[in-house]
């Protein structure tokens, strides 16, 4: 069902989602902008590097200039999501729709809020009660009526919590991995017997990837490929056979600081911390079953997250 390559597609934000995305663009065979605010990073081939501010429309409109196709994967810390994201997305909105380009959004599942283990699809309402996440809804509901109203053309992609190559700042990621290969102590969150949906990155990439070569698909919410809910023990399990040893985990049951993650971004993500004291299922079947894309089963994931990481250790022992 993908489009055959055309005009430029510009990713805002170079992160490990945008840059995943800017990959699997390229790989498509797209003209790639890869836009941040320093516009420098690891050589990617076929990868045009941009520095730009999206907080402002003219920053926007400068950085995606010519552009048929824009991907929102833009984020900042976590303290500063509520004052910042909602200028973020009016800057972007008013780009998009002064040339016309169509917006593909990375989102989240924050808008759901608590929902006490119920399976979260694009039908699920949005019963969001934390700063964050009411934000988020807010932001989406902007999305969807600038859509419905003609003023631009919006798609919105959901993910559930990244893992894979160049994820550090994940519940499954950077305080995961390195101790896992290293033999350390391996941080868990919450009641890690409760089943929890984890989304490829690479999965992220190739989801919103299709978004963007399928104008279909525009005016509402989808969620992105995500493998079934597995609990965050059996995700341990199979990891620590992949390294030869049972992990050695540390449980967190209330946020505090630990590894990678300091006492800022732990005090803001106190109020999502209910993430990890209820099962959180994602199902992605509309998406599937739409466009044919299936996730990685999450064995694969934990395989290729494994290399990543055993690079990057490696490369940053010889820094």
């Amino acid at each position: 069902m993908a489009a055959a390559p055309s005009g430029l597609h510009a990713v805002l934000g170079a992160g490990p989602a945008g840059t995943s995305l800017a990959l699997e663009l390229a790989r498509r065979g797209h003209a790639v902008r890869l836009v941040d605010r320093a516009g420098s990073g690891e050589p990617l081939g076929g990868i045009e590097r941009f520095a730009g501010d999206v907080g402002a429309t003219d920053g926007a409109l400068a950085a995606i200039e010519g552009a048929e196709v824009v991907y929102h994967c833009v984020n900042v810390a976590y303290h500063l999501q509520v004052d910042v994201m909602p200028g973020i997305q009016e800057a972007i909105l008013g780009a998009v729709a002064r040339t016309g380009a169509r917006l593909v959004v990375l989102d989240t599942l924050y808008p759901y809020g608590e929902t006490h283990g119920e399976v979260m699809t694009e039908e699920t309402p949005w019963r969001a009660t934390t700063a964050k996440g009411k934000m988020r809804a807010a932001l989406d509901e902007n999305y969807l009526a600038a859509h419905n109203e003609g003023r631009a053309r919006v798609v919105l992609g959901r993910s559930a919590d990244f893992v894979g190559p160049r994820v550090l700042n994940s519940t499954l990621g950077g305080a995961v991995f390195p101790a896992a290969l290293t033999g350390g102590e391996v941080l868990a969150l919450g009641d890690i017997d409760l089943r929890h949906s984890y989304t490829n990155i690479l999965d992220v990439a190739r989801g919103l990837a299709t978004l963007g070569e399928n104008p279909s698909g525009d005016g509402r919410v989808w969620h992105l490929p995500t493998a079934p809910a597995r609990t965050t023990r059996e995700i341990f399990t199979a990891l620590g056979d992949l390294v030869g040893r049972p992990l050695r985990t540390a449980t967190m049951n209330e946020p505090r600081p630990f590894g990678p993650f300091d006492e800022t971004f732990m005090n803001s993500y106190a109020e999502l911390f209910y993430q990890h004291t209820e099962p959180q299922i994602m199902d992605s079947t509309a998406f599937q079953r739409e466009f044919g894309l299936a996730p990685t089963p999450i064995g694969t994931t934990l395989r290729q997250t494994l290399e990543w990481y055993q690079d990057f250790l490696a490369a940053r022992a010889k820094a």
